[in-house]
Order: structure tokens, then C-alpha cells, then sequence
């Protein structure tokens, strides 16, 4: 992002890019809470309002996405939740997320008996390159999909996938995929395509204008 601090903390209307991603969340009728996965030493997070908001636990992060998530989890389990309630799991970089859509995931995965995710369909022709950097093949996309979050898992089903991966030194790259090795198939629930992660610098120039125009 070539900016002085880690992206969730770049400034996006007024706020933090984290701050309005908890937005989305915080005060929510489905959902009884909050558990943010941040470094120990994190210099950022003690500044903010949101800090102190009683809805907020935090957790220790983690090396990897996948250890920060199992702390997250395992926080949960000592504060008293149980392995049959839902958890979503989101990423701090991605403020856009539409109520809309989150009340689409809550209700179509309200009886899945395995749990999804927010993608959407690929709609670009997708390539697949060779080691020196060319093509190699055209991939048929009508079966490829981007997976965005929140993903929604049950709290027991996800820490017993997450801890199993971790254990068996399987790289995972979101608790989708977890859910995937342990022999689970999630739903794709289809969002909208701007819930998009903060990546780049473009990612924000880009929310910034649509938000400007939005107001």
C-alpha cells in the first residue's frame, strides 16, 4: 500500500478502514458480537473509538491469517459459546460490505448443515501462466468463483478444521478452504462484486470516490 501503516488503518471518510468495517457488524440483531485478532504490540488499535466499545473483544493475532482466526475462536469458547453456534469470520481490509448482503448470507446459510461463503462468479477471462510468465492456458471459467467474506462456519466445525490444517502443516488461505480439507463442501452465496479487499493503493482511491459520490 506503500503507505506508514498497515492498511486497516488508513483513512477512508473520516475513519479507519477497520472502523468501517465494524460498522457492518456492531449492532447487528443477528449477532451478538465482536472478536478483532490483533499483534500484541499493535500501536493503532488502542487510539481508536472502537477500542473501548463493549461489543469488541480482541484477541492475540496470529502468524497467519489461520492462527489469528483460531485465537479469535478459541476466545469464543472460553467466553462460553458453543461449537454449535455460527461464526463469521471477515477481513479487516474490506469495508464495503453491503448490510443487504450480509442479511443474504445469515438466512440462506440459517440451515446449511455445513456453512459458506460471500463470491461471486469470475467474469474476466482467466489465464494460467508457465514459470517464464506466459500463457499456458485458457481456464474455463464458467465454474470459477472469487471467494470474498464473511465465510460462515459453525465455531466447533471451523476450530476443529483450523487446528487440523495447522497441525498437519496444510497452508490455508481462508477457512473456506479449512472447512474443504477436512471434507466438507461450503455453499457460495453470490454478494456484490464491490465488497472488495483493500490490496492496493487503487482499492482505495477507488472507495474513496465511490464513497464521495455515494455522499
Amino acid at each position: 500500500m506503500a503507505a506508514d501503516r498497515p492498511k486497516q488503518y488508513l483513512q477512508l471518510g473520516g475513519q479507519t478502514i477497520i472502523e468501517h468495517t465494524l460498522d457492518c457488524f456492531l449492532g447487528h440483531r443477528a449477532l451478538k458480537g465482536v472478536v478483532v485478532s490483533i499483534a500484541a504490540d499493535d500501536p493503532y488499535w488502542p487510539g481508536l473509538p472502537c477500542a473501548s466499545d463493549p461489543r469488541i473483544q480482541r484477541a492475540p493475532g496470529g502468524r497467519e491469517r489461520a492462527d489469528s482466526v483460531l485465537n479469535a475462536l478459541l476466545l469464543l469458547h472460553a467466553r462460553g459459546a458453543a461449537d454449535g453456534d455460527w461464526v463469521l469470520v471477515h477481513d479487516a481490509a474490506r469495508p464495503n460490505l453491503a448490510r443487504s448482503d450480509l442479511d443474504l448470507l445469515l438466512s440462506e446459510l440459517a440451515d446449511d448443515p455445513v456453512g459458506g461463503l460471500l463470491a461471486v462468479p469470475a467474469r474476466d477471462t482467466l489465464k494460467r501462466a508457465d514459470a517464464s510468465g506466459r500463457v499456458s492456458a485458457t481456464v474455463d471459467r464458467s465454474t470459477i468463483w472469487q471467494a470474498f467474506t464473511p465465510q460462515m462456519f459453525r465455531l466447533g466445525a471451523l476450530h476443529r478444521a483450523l487446528a487440523e490444517c495447522l497441525v498437519s502443516d496444510v497452508a490455508v488461505t481462508d477457512e473456506a478452504s479449512a472447512m474443504e480439507w477436512a471434507g466438507q463442501a461450503p455453499r457460495l452465496i453470490e454478494g456484490r462484486s464491490d465488497n472488495i479487499k483493500v490490496t492496493r493503493p487503487e482499492d482505495l482511491e477507488w472507495l474513496r470516490l465511490r464513497w464521495s459520490a455515494r455522499h
